[in-house]
């Protein structure tokens, strides 16, 4: 039997009219290609990453863009975040309660809010607030200027448009992270304790007594440091994603999507990456 089977294509079965087939051989060729575009794309943008790392780190450096990109990503996301953050607290307080309750645990409700927030919800609902506001945000506008040929005019100006649009905006992800994951996690510790206490008499102080009672440096700070990793993806995604946009305006939209996406998917795979490293270091 020769190799060139037809294969036939899924919704479009011999009975119905306009019947396709692909060769086994056109399939294989098919796999190897999005194969091919997944390693190119990686590869792309690691030699990215190299070009803003070494353009960041050699002077002249670009601080008073850099000052506006820190006012940009954590100055506009702290409504968000801390909207997110309070919606969080309150969820968890009413999931808590109702979960202990039923195993006669109620006493544990401070500890298990407290760690819940600042270990498991804040971080990760913060990157992925940041990623979705601030990753469309510098993919539209970087995306916007390659179409309209003005990052071309500023390196015609002798400046590095590495260093002045994606270095800045990377480091500004990178730092305000960390300090965005801290206001949801306030707030939303303060939600938690409000709703708790609307059902039953708990002074602040007793929460935050009982909820942080025997806990360490370790077991907080880990987990709102490594945000700081969400922010380089999401600062180098969103530039990566802009910078390399064609296409006009239709080629702006796609740019501002994939970035949320991208950025997104990696957030929440590099968040399995470092809890598992986060457990072996920090135990």
């Amino acid at each position: 039997m020769s190799d060139r089977q037809p294969i036939v294509v899924a919704g479009n079965h011999p009975l119905f009219a306009g019947q396709r087939t692909i060769s086994k051989p056109y399939a294989l060729d098919l796999v190897g290609r999005l194969a091919n575009g997944f390693f190119e794309w990686f590869g792309d943008l690691g030699i990215f990453f190299w070009k803003v790392l070494r353009a960041g780190l050699t002077p002249p450096y670009e601080w008073r863009e850099l000052v506006r990109q820190l006012d940009e990503v954590g100055s506009m996301s702290l409504p968000l975040v801390a909207a997110a953050g309070a919606a969080i607290g309150i969820v968890i307080s009413m999931e808590a309660r109702y979960s202990l309750s039923r195993f006669g645990a109620k006493s544990m409700f401070s500890t298990t809010l407290v760690y819940s927030v600042i270990q498991v919800m804040g971080p990760i609902m913060t990157g992925l607030i940041v990623s979705g506001r601030v990753g469309a945000g510098i993919g539209a506008e970087l995306a916007s200027m390659k179409v309209t040929e003005q990052i071309d005019a500023v390196e015609a100006s002798a400046i590095n448009p590495y260093r002045l649009l994606a270095a800045t905006r990377i480091l500004a992800c990178i730092l305000m992270l960390p300090l965005l994951t801290l206001a949801a996690d306030a707030c939303g510790l303060l939600t938690g304790w409000f709703a708790q206490a609307m059902v039953e008499p708990l002074s602040f102080h007793q929460f935050i007594e009982s909820g942080f009672k025997g806990s360490k440096l370790n077991d907080f700070l880990p987990p709102t440091f490594k945000t700081a990793v969400y922010g380089l993806i999401i600062g180098l995604i969103a530039c990566f994603q802009g910078m390399r946009t064609r296409g006009g305006a239709a080629g702006v939209g796609r740019a501002a999507t994939n970035s949320v996406v991208l950025a997104s998917l990696f957030v929440i795979l590099a968040d399995v990456v470092l809890v598992k490293f986060i457990l072996v270091f920090f135990p």
